[in-house]
Protein backbone atom coordinates (compact mmCIF):
# COMPACT_ATOMS: atom_id res chain seq x y z
CA UNK A 1 0.00 0.00 0.00
CA UNK A 2 2.77 2.46 0.88
CA UNK A 3 4.71 1.73 -2.29
CA UNK A 4 1.59 2.35 -4.39
CA UNK A 5 0.87 5.56 -2.51
CA UNK A 6 4.42 6.74 -3.14
CA UNK A 7 4.08 6.01 -6.84
CA UNK A 8 1.02 8.25 -7.01
CA UNK A 9 2.43 10.96 -4.74
CA UNK A 10 5.10 11.87 -7.31
CA UNK A 11 2.34 13.38 -9.45
CA UNK A 12 0.21 15.13 -6.81
CA UNK A 13 -0.79 18.72 -7.36
CA UNK A 14 -1.37 21.30 -4.64
CA UNK A 15 -4.36 20.44 -2.49
CA UNK A 16 -4.51 16.78 -3.54
CA UNK A 17 -4.26 14.08 -0.87
CA UNK A 18 -3.91 10.31 -0.82
CA UNK A 19 -6.07 8.37 1.62
CA UNK A 20 -5.02 4.92 2.82
CA UNK A 21 -7.38 2.08 3.74
CA UNK A 22 -6.06 -1.07 5.40
CA UNK A 23 -6.19 -3.19 8.56
CA UNK A 24 -3.27 -3.83 10.90
CA UNK A 25 -2.84 -5.51 14.27
CA UNK A 26 -2.18 -3.86 17.61
CA UNK A 27 1.43 -5.00 17.25
CA UNK A 28 1.96 -2.74 14.22
CA UNK A 29 4.50 -0.11 15.36
CA UNK A 30 2.75 3.16 16.26
CA UNK A 31 5.88 5.05 15.21
CA UNK A 32 5.33 3.80 11.67
CA UNK A 33 1.74 5.06 11.67
CA UNK A 34 2.96 8.44 12.91
CA UNK A 35 5.59 8.59 10.17
CA UNK A 36 3.03 7.73 7.48
CA UNK A 37 0.80 10.56 8.69
CA UNK A 38 3.76 12.94 8.92
CA UNK A 39 4.47 12.33 5.24
CA UNK A 40 1.10 13.76 4.32
CA UNK A 41 -1.07 10.68 3.89
CA UNK A 42 -4.60 10.47 5.28
CA UNK A 43 -4.48 7.63 7.79
CA UNK A 44 -7.98 7.60 9.26
CA UNK A 45 -8.69 4.64 6.96
CA UNK A 46 -6.03 2.54 8.75
CA UNK A 47 -7.92 0.39 11.25
CA UNK A 48 -5.92 -1.00 14.17
CA UNK A 49 -7.48 -4.28 15.29
CA UNK A 50 -7.36 -5.45 18.95
CA UNK A 51 -5.23 -8.46 18.08
CA UNK A 52 -1.78 -9.28 16.77
CA UNK A 53 -1.48 -9.92 13.04
CA UNK A 54 1.73 -11.16 11.45
CA UNK A 55 2.26 -8.85 8.48
CA UNK A 56 5.91 -9.73 7.95
CA UNK A 57 7.11 -10.42 4.42
CA UNK A 58 10.50 -11.88 3.50
CA UNK A 59 12.20 -11.71 0.12
CA UNK A 60 15.78 -12.76 -0.72
CA UNK A 61 17.43 -11.85 -4.02
CA UNK A 62 19.93 -14.16 -5.70
CA UNK A 63 20.25 -11.45 -8.36
CA UNK A 64 18.27 -8.31 -9.19
CA UNK A 65 15.80 -10.27 -11.33
CA UNK A 66 15.38 -13.39 -9.17
CA UNK A 67 13.96 -13.56 -5.67
CA UNK A 68 12.95 -16.27 -3.21
CA UNK A 69 10.24 -16.27 -0.55
CA UNK A 70 11.18 -19.46 1.30
CA UNK A 71 12.71 -20.04 4.74
CA UNK A 72 14.92 -17.06 5.75
CA UNK A 73 17.25 -19.28 7.80
CA UNK A 74 18.72 -20.97 4.73
CA UNK A 75 19.52 -17.65 3.05
CA UNK A 76 21.24 -16.12 6.08
CA UNK A 77 23.13 -19.37 6.64
CA UNK A 78 24.33 -19.36 3.04
CA UNK A 79 25.60 -15.80 3.43
CA UNK A 80 27.13 -16.61 6.85
CA UNK A 81 25.05 -13.88 8.43
CA UNK A 82 23.08 -13.81 11.68
CA UNK A 83 19.34 -13.87 11.08
CA UNK A 84 17.59 -10.79 12.51
CA UNK A 85 15.48 -11.44 15.60
CA UNK A 86 12.55 -9.87 13.80
CA UNK A 87 12.39 -12.90 11.51
CA UNK A 88 12.25 -15.53 14.24
CA UNK A 89 9.23 -17.76 13.70
CA UNK A 90 8.51 -16.33 10.26
CA UNK A 91 6.51 -18.47 7.85
CA UNK A 92 5.45 -17.38 4.35
CA UNK A 93 1.73 -16.66 4.14
CA UNK A 94 -0.26 -19.35 2.35
CA UNK A 95 -3.38 -18.54 0.32
CA UNK A 96 -6.53 -20.03 1.87
CA UNK A 97 -8.02 -23.12 0.25
CA UNK A 98 -11.38 -21.35 0.18
CA UNK A 99 -10.94 -18.17 -1.86
CA UNK A 100 -13.94 -16.58 -0.16
CA UNK A 101 -12.57 -17.08 3.34
CA UNK A 102 -12.68 -13.91 5.43
CA UNK A 103 -9.30 -12.87 6.87
CA UNK A 104 -8.75 -10.32 9.66
CA UNK A 105 -7.17 -8.06 7.04
CA UNK A 106 -10.06 -8.39 4.56
CA UNK A 107 -11.56 -4.96 3.97
CA UNK A 108 -15.10 -4.18 5.10
CA UNK A 109 -17.42 -1.40 3.98
CA UNK A 110 -17.10 0.22 7.41
CA UNK A 111 -13.33 0.60 6.88
CA UNK A 112 -13.86 3.43 4.39
CA UNK A 113 -14.18 6.86 6.02
CA UNK A 114 -17.13 8.92 4.79
CA UNK A 115 -14.97 11.70 3.34
CA UNK A 116 -13.11 9.19 1.12
CA UNK A 117 -16.23 9.28 -1.06
CA UNK A 118 -14.74 12.45 -2.56
CA UNK A 119 -11.97 10.38 -4.21
CA UNK A 120 -11.79 10.45 -8.00
CA UNK A 121 -9.65 7.33 -8.31
CA UNK A 122 -8.67 4.32 -6.21
CA UNK A 123 -6.17 1.49 -6.50
CA UNK A 124 -6.78 -1.86 -4.79
CA UNK A 125 -3.45 -3.45 -3.92
CA UNK A 126 -2.69 -7.16 -3.99
CA UNK A 127 -4.88 -8.70 -1.28
CA UNK A 128 -7.21 -11.62 -0.66
CA UNK A 129 -9.81 -12.68 -3.21
CA UNK A 130 -12.80 -11.71 -1.04
CA UNK A 131 -11.52 -8.14 -0.71
CA UNK A 132 -10.93 -8.01 -4.46
CA UNK A 133 -14.47 -9.23 -5.14
CA UNK A 134 -16.28 -6.83 -2.81
CA UNK A 135 -14.17 -3.65 -2.84
CA UNK A 136 -14.40 -2.49 -6.51
CA UNK A 137 -18.25 -2.52 -6.52
CA UNK A 138 -18.20 -0.67 -3.19
CA UNK A 139 -15.85 1.98 -4.59
CA UNK A 140 -18.06 2.47 -7.63
CA UNK A 141 -21.08 2.79 -5.34
CA UNK A 142 -19.17 5.50 -3.45
CA UNK A 143 -18.79 7.42 -6.70
CA UNK A 144 -15.14 6.62 -7.46
CA UNK A 145 -14.78 6.87 -11.25
CA UNK A 146 -11.44 5.07 -11.74
CA UNK A 147 -10.83 1.72 -10.00
CA UNK A 148 -7.65 -0.25 -10.68
CA UNK A 149 -6.60 -3.55 -9.14
CA UNK A 150 -3.39 -5.55 -8.67
CA UNK A 151 -4.26 -9.28 -8.30
CA UNK A 152 -3.34 -11.54 -5.41
CA UNK A 153 -1.90 -15.06 -5.06
CA UNK A 154 -5.07 -16.64 -6.45
CA UNK A 155 -3.82 -16.17 -10.04
CA UNK A 156 -3.75 -19.88 -10.89
CA UNK A 157 -5.42 -21.75 -13.75
CA UNK A 158 -7.74 -23.60 -11.37
CA UNK A 159 -9.25 -20.24 -10.37
CA UNK A 160 -9.94 -19.16 -13.97
CA UNK A 161 -13.70 -18.83 -13.46
CA UNK A 162 -13.35 -16.87 -10.23
CA UNK A 163 -10.84 -14.42 -11.71
CA UNK A 164 -12.99 -13.96 -14.81
CA UNK A 165 -15.99 -12.91 -12.70
CA UNK A 166 -13.94 -10.80 -10.29
CA UNK A 167 -12.43 -8.41 -12.85
CA UNK A 168 -15.72 -7.37 -14.50
CA UNK A 169 -16.15 -3.61 -14.41
CA UNK A 170 -12.59 -2.69 -13.45
CA UNK A 171 -11.12 0.38 -15.10
CA UNK A 172 -7.74 -1.36 -15.17
CA UNK A 173 -6.42 -4.77 -14.18
CA UNK A 174 -2.66 -4.74 -13.50
CA UNK A 175 -1.17 -8.26 -13.24
CA UNK A 176 2.46 -9.20 -13.75
CA UNK A 177 3.43 -11.36 -16.71
CA UNK A 178 4.21 -14.20 -14.29
CA UNK A 179 0.73 -14.00 -12.77
CA UNK A 180 -0.95 -14.04 -16.17
CA UNK A 181 1.23 -16.96 -17.25
CA UNK A 182 0.07 -19.01 -14.26
CA UNK A 183 -3.56 -18.19 -15.00
CA UNK A 184 -3.20 -19.12 -18.70
CA UNK A 185 -0.96 -22.14 -18.08
CA UNK A 186 -1.35 -24.64 -20.90
CA UNK A 187 -3.34 -22.23 -23.10
CA UNK A 188 -0.96 -19.57 -24.41
CA UNK A 189 2.28 -17.77 -23.60
CA UNK A 190 1.55 -14.80 -25.87
CA UNK A 191 1.33 -11.73 -23.61
CA UNK A 192 -0.85 -9.72 -25.97
CA UNK A 193 -3.24 -12.62 -26.44
CA UNK A 194 -3.59 -13.04 -22.69
CA UNK A 195 -4.24 -9.32 -22.20
CA UNK A 196 -6.81 -9.33 -25.00
CA UNK A 197 -8.65 -12.28 -23.46
CA UNK A 198 -8.79 -10.63 -20.03
CA UNK A 199 -10.00 -7.43 -21.67
CA UNK A 200 -12.91 -9.34 -23.20
CA UNK A 201 -14.10 -10.21 -19.69
CA UNK A 202 -15.24 -6.65 -19.08
CA UNK A 203 -12.04 -4.79 -18.16
CA UNK A 204 -11.46 -1.45 -19.84
CA UNK A 205 -7.63 -1.55 -19.64
CA UNK A 206 -5.23 -4.44 -19.02
CA UNK A 207 -1.68 -3.54 -18.05
CA UNK A 208 0.89 -6.32 -17.90
CA UNK A 209 3.91 -5.59 -15.72
CA UNK A 210 7.02 -7.17 -17.24
CA UNK A 211 9.74 -6.12 -14.80
CA UNK A 212 12.92 -4.91 -16.46
CA UNK A 213 11.19 -5.28 -19.87
CA UNK A 214 8.64 -2.57 -19.08
CA UNK A 215 4.91 -2.90 -19.64
CA UNK A 216 2.28 -3.91 -22.19
CA UNK A 217 -1.05 -2.06 -22.14
CA UNK A 218 -4.19 -3.24 -23.92
CA UNK A 219 -7.22 -0.98 -24.50
CA UNK A 220 -10.26 -3.23 -24.80
CA UNK A 221 -12.62 -0.83 -26.63
CA UNK A 222 -10.02 0.08 -29.26
CA UNK A 223 -8.53 -3.44 -29.36
CA UNK A 224 -5.06 -1.91 -29.50
CA UNK A 225 -1.96 -2.79 -27.51
CA UNK A 226 1.27 -0.91 -26.84
CA UNK A 227 4.63 -1.73 -25.31
CA UNK A 228 6.58 0.73 -23.20
CA UNK A 229 10.15 -0.25 -22.24
CA UNK A 230 11.30 0.41 -18.69
CA UNK A 231 13.14 3.67 -18.10
CA UNK A 232 16.89 2.80 -17.95
CA UNK A 233 17.41 3.33 -14.22
CA UNK A 234 20.40 2.14 -12.25
CA UNK A 235 18.87 -0.87 -10.48
CA UNK A 236 19.59 -1.03 -6.75
CA UNK A 237 16.51 -2.68 -5.23
CA UNK A 238 13.46 -3.81 -7.27
CA UNK A 239 11.31 -4.39 -4.18
CA UNK A 240 7.92 -2.72 -4.54
CA UNK A 241 8.55 -1.49 -8.09
CA UNK A 242 5.34 -3.05 -9.39
CA UNK A 243 3.31 -1.42 -6.63
CA UNK A 244 4.96 1.96 -7.23
CA UNK A 245 4.13 1.54 -10.93
CA UNK A 246 0.47 0.91 -10.11
CA UNK A 247 0.27 4.09 -8.03
CA UNK A 248 1.88 6.14 -10.77
CA UNK A 249 -0.44 4.58 -13.34
CA UNK A 250 -3.48 5.55 -11.26
CA UNK A 251 -2.29 9.16 -11.01
CA UNK A 252 -1.54 9.26 -14.74
CA UNK A 253 -4.93 7.86 -15.71
CA UNK A 254 -6.68 10.36 -13.45
CA UNK A 255 -4.75 13.28 -14.98
CA UNK A 256 -4.67 12.30 -18.65
CA UNK A 257 -7.48 9.73 -19.25
CA UNK A 258 -4.98 8.03 -21.61
CA UNK A 259 -3.99 4.41 -20.88
CA UNK A 260 -0.66 4.82 -22.69
CA UNK A 261 0.24 8.04 -20.91
CA UNK A 262 -0.85 6.51 -17.61
CA UNK A 263 1.58 3.63 -18.17
CA UNK A 264 4.31 6.18 -18.83
CA UNK A 265 3.54 7.86 -15.49
CA UNK A 266 3.77 4.50 -13.73
CA UNK A 267 6.93 3.62 -15.63
CA UNK A 268 8.61 6.81 -14.43
CA UNK A 269 7.43 6.30 -10.84
CA UNK A 270 8.93 2.80 -10.84
CA UNK A 271 12.18 4.15 -12.29
CA UNK A 272 12.74 6.13 -9.10
CA UNK A 273 11.73 3.28 -6.78
CA UNK A 274 14.35 0.83 -8.07
CA UNK A 275 17.20 3.30 -7.52
CA UNK A 276 17.07 2.86 -3.75
CA UNK A 277 15.45 0.90 -0.92
CA UNK A 278 12.37 1.52 1.17
CA UNK A 279 8.80 2.60 0.53
CA UNK A 280 9.63 6.28 0.93
CA UNK A 281 12.69 6.40 -1.31
CA UNK A 282 10.79 8.01 -4.19
CA UNK A 283 10.21 11.14 -2.08
CA UNK A 284 13.88 11.99 -2.57
CA UNK A 285 13.34 12.56 -6.31
CA UNK A 286 14.48 15.99 -7.45
CA UNK A 287 11.59 18.33 -8.36
CA UNK A 288 10.92 18.28 -12.09
CA UNK A 289 12.94 15.14 -12.72
CA UNK A 290 9.83 13.03 -13.19
CA UNK A 291 8.65 15.31 -16.00
CA UNK A 292 12.04 15.06 -17.68
CA UNK A 293 11.92 11.27 -17.55
CA UNK A 294 8.35 11.31 -18.84
CA UNK A 295 9.43 13.25 -21.91
CA UNK A 296 12.43 10.98 -22.48
CA UNK A 297 10.32 7.82 -22.90
CA UNK A 298 7.55 9.24 -25.10
CA UNK A 299 9.24 8.19 -28.34
CA UNK A 300 9.88 4.65 -27.07
CA UNK A 301 6.18 3.65 -27.10
CA UNK A 302 5.29 1.23 -29.91
CA UNK A 303 2.09 -0.46 -30.97
CA UNK A 304 2.11 -4.28 -31.05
Amino acid sequence: LLYSAEGASLWLEEGEKIGLVTRVGEDFPRAWLDEIAARGYLTDGIKVLPEQIDLRYFRAYSDLRTYHLDDPVSHFTRLEMTMPKGLIGYQPAKPPKDLRQVAPTSLRQSDFPEHYRQARAAHVCSMDFLTHTLTPPLLRQMGVKIVTLDPGPYMEKEHWTEVKSMVIGLTAFIPSQEELSRLFLGQTTDVRAMAEEVGSWGVEIVVVKRGWQGQLVYHSALKRAYEIPAYPSKMVDPTGAGDVFAGGFLAGLDKTSSPVQAVMYGNVSASFAVEGSGAFYTQDALPGLQQARLESIRDSVREV
